[in-house]
């Protein structure tokens, strides 16, 4: 059974991914980012960071580090703030995003910046990696664990599901992908773009194990993160049910969100929302 967290361990949780979601706002002062997938994502990255993985901020490539792959790069603003909150590199690079030279840049790259372990970008490359990594550590025999995030329109690409073939064939139960699944990409509704139900069924069909969740609800994510390998010889799955930009009142569940230009502006307007929101929220766990 999964540990379950107390109500003081849900409320830090909380307002650390509320602050965080503070922080990419600032960082978009200088234009534009992918906001929407790193606001639905955020939860699921705050409580991997702060409750799951094996890691060393001060040794970012200690060798029995657990790792943590963003297959989706365009959510890196959620990774970035992450990183920074976790003490990978000092704050104040966050506010270089969108600048000349910049070591967090509108996709990762582990070559300028410590914590990231591979440059995402184009989509459906991260799950093959993942696969990669967890058989290297079989043959190593090596303990640590594997953990890529996923985005649900990402999961048309051919080459998540070549991984989801090769992980389950290779028994590689140290690694879990975790699906953010918005429902929403960047010209609409994934369904009506490509349709990828029943998806569960597909996962466990391919012989993965498989459990939904609540993408914003830190004891679900925790008790899904907490478990894993939910069963030994197989890969996990953690489909995640979110919403796209969730903490921002006037921009949740619109695929218009996916990419956003935000003037200057309207930067104090959208901190002030997700001001209220993390209040509103806030008080429920309390």
């Amino acid at each position: 059974m999964g540990k379950k967290l107390s109500k003081q361990e849900r409320l830090d949780l909380h307002q650390k991914s509320y602050e965080m979601r503070t922080n990419i706002l600032k960082m978009m002062r200088y234009g534009e980012g992918h906001i929407g997938g790193a606001f639905s994502s955020l939860d699921i990255i705050t409580v991997l960071y702060n409750k799951i993985l094996s890691h060393d901020p001060k040794k970012p490539k200690w060798e029995d580090r657990d790792r943590f792959i963003l297959s989706a790069g365009h959510k890196c603003l959620a990774l970035y703030v992450t990183l920074a909150d976790q003490g990978y590199f000092d704050t104040e690079v966050l506010w270089t995003y969108n600048t000349l030279n910049t070591r967090v840049p509108m996709h990762p790259d582990e070559k300028v910046l410590p914590g990231v372990e591979f440059p995402t970008g184009s989509l459906g490359h991260g799950l093959p990696v993942a696969g990669g990594m967890a058989l290297a550590a079989k043959l190593d025999k090596r303990g640590h664990h594997i953990f890529v995030l996923l985005g649900d329109g990402e999961c048309a690409e051919g080459s998540v599901w070549e991984a989801v073939m090769a992980a389950s064939h290779h028994k590689l139960d140290n690694v879990t992908a975790i699906v953010d699944r918005n429902g929403l990409q960047v010209n609409g509704r994934t369904a009506e773009i490509m349709d990828t139900s029943p998806f569960e069924e597909k996962f466990a069909s391919f012989g993965w194990e498989v459990e939904t969740i609540d993408g914003h609800d830190f004891d679900s994510i925790y008790h899904a993160l907490s478990r894993v390998p939910f069963s030994e010889k197989k890969p996990s799955v953690i489909i995640a049910d979110t919403v796209k930009c969730k903490g921002l009142d006037f921009a949740e569940g619109q695929f218009e969100f996916h990419h956003w230009h935000c003037e200057p502006k309207n930067i104090g307007k959208a901190i002030s929302s997700v001001e209220e929101k993390k209040k509103e929220e806030g008080a429920r766990i309390g």
